[in-house]
């Protein structure tokens, strides 16, 4: 089992910047993918980035490729989702995922990919 808890949300001016974090504890993840995915009131969740645990290998959705940044700690056992230039569509529930393997891009930005799942974090950007 993993436990994953999403902190770093807030109200913020289009233009900025935010960090979300992601802490995981419980089962060992060394061959874990984390994921960020996000949900817009009304709309489906909708893949962000992911990161192979084991290199740091990346991938991002189109829509925030050269904005945002996934990065992990892993003495930390931390992932983290650096989110830069900000725009009033980034708004939504921000979650984190685990999943027990790394596979296509494709495959990669499917919910059910994932495993576990966050509590989410709320992240609003004002115009």
């Amino acid at each position: 089992q993993v436990q994953l808890v999403e902190s770093g949300g807030a109200l913020v001016q289009a233009g900025g910047s935010l960090r979300l974090s992601c802490a995981a504890s419980g089962r060992t993840f060394s061959s874990y993918a984390m994921g960020w995915f996000r949900q817009a009131p009304g709309k489906e969740r909708e893949f962000v980035a992911a990161i192979r645990w084991s290199d740091g290998n990346t991938r991002y959705a189109d829509s925030v490729k050269g904005r945002f940044t996934i990065s992990r700690d892993r003495a930390k056992n931390t992932v983290y989702l650096q989110m830069n230039s900000l725009k009033p569509e980034d708004t939504a529930v921000y979650y984190c995922a685990a999943s027990r393997s790394w596979t296509t891009a494709q495959a990669m930005g499917r919910p059910i990919q994932y495993d576990y799942w966050g509590q989410g974090t709320q992240v609003t950007v004002s115009s």
